[in-house]
């Protein structure tokens, strides 16, 4: 009987020590629940891209587009903050941008527009596009959403989710963050992952 309370003690303990460790992110545990699998998109460099290319590294995913006044510039500011505390480990680290407006972010927009937020990085951030099907099975893969709004003078600007999705090296997604989180949570976050 002993013995039983005994493994039960170390049974708990080992579950205590599991919950913890599923909790110790600064963003939402999304591990196990396959989201961000199956897509095929373009970078803007014209190569192919899916979740098994940036295996090997952590991948922040964001989806935004490159004429958002607001959100977006602020977001990848904040990207960029977050993997510059990395240090030398910032090289096994990839921030893709999946453009949902495929219609004017072409790829020559898209790798100009990253520069400004990469520069200093040991890796650009990449842009990724597609056909307006291709973005529609992406942001289903992710469970984002996005709209075209049409503005007052003829033109639309794009309402879109603006979390982030860490990616772990193996290509799993494991962590949901808030455009809000601050860099100093994404980088803690994205350190967990690399470990």
């Amino acid at each position: 009987m002993a013995l039983l309370r005994a493994l039960a003690v170390v049974f708990g303990l080992a579950l205590l020590a599991a919950c913890s460790e599923q909790t110790s992110f600064k963003g939402s545990d999304i591990s196990g629940g396959n989201i961000g699998q199956g897509w095929v998109l373009t970078d803007h460099h014209g190569q192919s891209a899916n979740t098994d290319r940036f295996k090997g590294k952590v991948s922040v995913v964001f989806f935004g587009f490159t004429q958002c006044p607001d959100i977006c510039p602020a977001s990848l500011s904040e990207l960029h903050n977050a993997v510059a505390q990395l240090g030398p480990d910032a090289k096994d680290v990839q921030v893709l941008m999946i453009s949902v407006d495929p219609e004017r972010d072409s790829p020559t927009v898209m790798k100009d527009y990253l520069q400004v937020f990469s520069d200093g990085l040991p890796n650009e951030f990449l842009g990724l596009t597609g056909t307006p099907e291709q973005i529609r099975q992406t942001a289903q893969a992710f469970r984002a959403y996005y709209a075209k709004v049409p503005t007052p003078n003829g033109s639309y600007t794009m309402d879109h989710s603006a979390s982030y999705y860490l990616i772990d090296q193996e290509g799993k997604a494991r962590v949901l963050a808030s455009n809000q989180a601050g860099p100093d949570a994404l980088a803690h976050d994205i350190r967990l992952l690399l470990q």
